[in-house]
């Protein structure tokens, strides 16, 4: 018989099913996997309003922390007293300083040669002299016309004085039969004359000395007069010289020396360097929180001083509030006139608040809503905001620690309720 081949063969077990399709078994439960991850971000996206790449927006996490709300700025340092000197009359001007150079209080930095004011000032003593010399005058008349007013009243009193005696005379003899009545009548008649003159000299003298009086008061308020138009001149002389106000720094010369200047042109400017202050441009957000006497700290040529607000603008220009911070005790040496230097105003200091970084968000959303970040979604929640600072915002409702929201770019999300975020 011919051999077949059974004693080669072997029996090999059947495989499961599960090993045969282990392929296309493992190839489903991925694509089942990522549906799973998949359609859920799919739904989520679909639902969304509009989508906005990540590289257009910024993110910040709310936190827990010390909340200081302050207002930080670069400012330039002016002089807090910077007088200007002008010339009190036309003439040419004379300067013994250069600017940038030291003064001292009164000390003489210049003069105004005016030929037609100290000429005029000659003029007006010599009236002045005239005038004293007729107020003199009227005193002597005064002193001679008493004397004559007083030689009449005394010759009117001595008249008066005679018609009594002529006439208590003249009676005795009428009573011893000597005289006549005729001549009774007559002296009494004499007295009656002599006393009506006696009264008219009387009348007269007071009303020569009222006179008198007069005269003479009206040259002394003529002399007076001159005096002080001489005084004022002479004050307007004195000017001429100038004079440093304060004790500081020649700031600028703004006119040539020995030029020809009309009455009231500028001349130069006094720097007063123990009384420098710091002027700031402050939002005009801030500026209705800021007030006189608040503590500021100012920092400049790897210094730092102490200071505090001394004025604030009432007027808003370009949006901007201008302030002024003077330094507290003694100012500082070597500082300069329109340098730059950062001034900090601490307007409050809070324990333990939510924040979050401050953003265009706040001003976008007047401070009510903001975009939750959820992974690829930002999805507009309402929030309540409190205090604000320059660079966080303080939050008192609708957002916890470690939320993430979106602080910039909320421009592009059009209001909508959710938005994509891609990658």
């Amino acid at each position: 018989m011919i051999r077949d081949t059974s004693g080669q063969d072997r029996v090999i077990a059947r495989t499961p099913w599960w090993r045969r399709h282990r392929k296309w078994l493992l190839i489903g439960g991925i694509a089942a996997l990522v549906l799973a991850l998949i359609v859920p971000v799919t739904l989520r996206s679909l639902s969304a309003g509009t989508s906005v790449s990540r590289q257009r927006i910024s993110i910040a996490t709310v936190e827990r922390g010390d909340f200081t709300r302050d207002i930080s700025a670069e400012g330039r340092v002016v002089a807090a007293v910077s007088p200007t000197l002008y010339a009190p009359a036309p003439g040419s001007v004379r300067f013994s300083v250069q600017a940038g150079g030291k003064v001292d209080k009164d000390q003489v930095i210049g003069s105004v040669d005016s030929p037609e004011l100290t000429s005029k000032l000659a003029q007006e003593r010599a009236n002045l002299e005239a005038l004293q010399v007729d107020y003199s005058r009227a005193q002597l008349d005064a002193r001679q016309q008493a004397l004559v007013a007083e030689q009449t009243l005394e010759q009117a009193q001595i008249d008066r004085q005679t018609a009594v005696t002529e006439q208590e005379r003249t009676k005795k003899a009428f009573e011893l039969g000597v005289t006549p009545e005729i001549e009774v009548l007559r002296t009494q008649a004499a007295l009656q004359k002599a006393e009506i003159a006696l009264k008219r000299a009387d009348t007269d003298h007071e009303l020569q000395k009222e006179g008198r009086r007069f005269d003479v008061e009206a040259r002394r308020l003529a002399r007076d007069r001159q005096q002080l138009m001489v005084d004022d001149l002479q004050r307007q002389v004195d000017l001429l010289t100038l004079r440093s106000p304060v004790s500081g720094q020649v700031g600028q010369l703004m006119v040539t020396d020995r030029s020809t200047v009309a009455k009231d042109a500028a001349l130069l400017t006094v720097v007063d360097l123990s009384a420098l202050e710091v002027e700031v441009k402050v939002p005009e957000s801030f500026a209705r929180d800021l007030a006189v006497g608040m503590p500021a700290t100012i920092r400049g040529n790897g210094s730092e001083w102490r200071g505090e607000v001394s004025a604030v603008a009432p007027e808003v220009v370009n949006g901007e509030v201008t302030a002024r911070v003077r330094f507290v005790g003694e100012a500082p040496q070597g500082l300069r006139q329109s340098q730059r230097l950062s001034v900090r105003v601490v307007l409050d200091e809070r324990k333990n608040v939510v924040m979050v970084a401050r953003g265009p968000f706040l001003d976008l959303g007047r401070g009510t809503t903001a975009y939750v970040v959820d992974g690829d979604i930002a999805e507009k929640r309402a929030i309540r905001t409190g205090a604000a600072s320059v660079d966080k915002v303080e939050i008192l409702d609708g957002l916890q620690p470690g939320d993430q929201i979106v602080i910039s770019g909320t421009d592009t999300f059009n209001d909508a309720d959710r938005v994509a975020l891609s990658r």
